[in-house]
C-alpha cells in the first residue's frame, strides 16, 4: 500500500511569517495535532501540539501577563516551528510511514511531492485505518490461523483451497510472517487467512482438509 492511498490532501498550513497567535488558534479551532509550514507551497517546517504546549506551559506563566502576552503577540511562527522535518513521498510504502514514525517517536508526516511542494499529511490514525483495511476486521468472515514449515507447505495449502472450491475473490487476506526467535528457514511459520463462503459444505471440507494437514491454531467465524 502507498501513502497516496491514505493520506489527507486537503490540510491547513502557515507561512513562516505567521502569528504564534493565529498558530494557536488554528490548532483550537480546527481540534488538530500538527500544522505544515509552507514557502511557496514546499515544506519548510511543522508546528505540532506539543510545540504549542511548550510556549504556553506553567512555567511560561510564572512572568507577569502583560510581559507573556507581549512576547507571544511578537512571536511569528518560524519562531515555534521544527525547520527540515522528516517527511515522505506519495509513493511510499505505508510501511517506510511507519517505521519513520516509530523511529522518531512522532505521530504524523507530511506528504510531499519531487519538487518538495507539500501535498498532505499522513498520521497514526491514517496508518490504523489502512491496517485494520489489510486484516478485514469489518468483514463477517472466517479466519484460519496454522503453521506451516516449507514452501511445499505453502504450496500444498493453496492446492487444499483450490481443491475445496473457495474461490480467490472470497480471500480477504493471506498473511505469513517469520517469528523473531527462528533462526532457520525450517522453523514453524505461523500464516493466517481470512475468507467468506456462504456455502457451510465448502467450509467444513476445506476445515477437515486442513486439520488433517496443518496444525491448526484456530478456525472460527468472526
Amino acid at each position: 500500500m502507498r501513502v497516496r492511498d491514505w493520506m489527507t490532501e486537503n490540510i491547513i498550513t502557515l507561512s513562516e511569517n505567521d502569528s504564534a497567535i493565529k498558530l494557536m488558534q488554528l490548532f483550537k479551532e480546527h481540534q488538530i495535532r500538527r500544522i505544515p509550514i509552507v514557502k511557496n507551497g514546499k515544506l519548510v517546517g511543522i508546528v505540532t501540539d506539543r510545540d504549542i504546549k511548550s510556549i504556553t506551559s506553567p512555567k511560561a506563566f510564572s512572568m507577569d501577563m502583560y510581559e507573556f502576552y507581549y512576547i507571544i503577540s511578537n512571536l511569528k511562527v518560524k519562531d515555534i516551528m521544527t525547520a527540515n522535518p522528516i517527511y515522505v513521498h506519495p509513493d511510499d510504502d505505508i510501511e517506510k510511514a511507519t517505521i519513520l514514525m516509530l523511529e522518531n517517536k512522532i505521530s504524523g508526516l507530511p506528504v510531499v511531492d519531487e519538487n518538495e511542494k507539500l501535498i498532505g499529511i499522513i498520521t497514526q490514525t491514517d496508518i490504523l485505518k489502512a491496517f485494520v483495511s489489510i486484516s478485514g476486521a469489518f468483514l463477517e468472515s472466517y479466519k484460519v490461523m496454522l503453521l506451516i514449515h516449507s514452501l511445499e507447505d505453502f504450496n500444498k495449502l493453496l492446492s487444499i483451497f483450490n481443491e475445496s472450491k473457495i474461490p480467490i475473490s472470497s480471500l480477504h487476506n493471506f498473511i505469513c510472517w517469520k517469528e523473531e526467535d527462528c533462526l532457520n528457514e525450517h522453523c514453524k511459520r505461523p500464516v493466517i487467512i481470512k475468507f467468506s463462503s456462504k456455502n457451510e459444505k465448502f467450509v467444513e471440507d476445506l476445515k477437515t482438509k486442513l486439520y488433517s494437514n496443518f496444525e491448526v491454531i484456530f478456525f472460527k467465524k468472526s
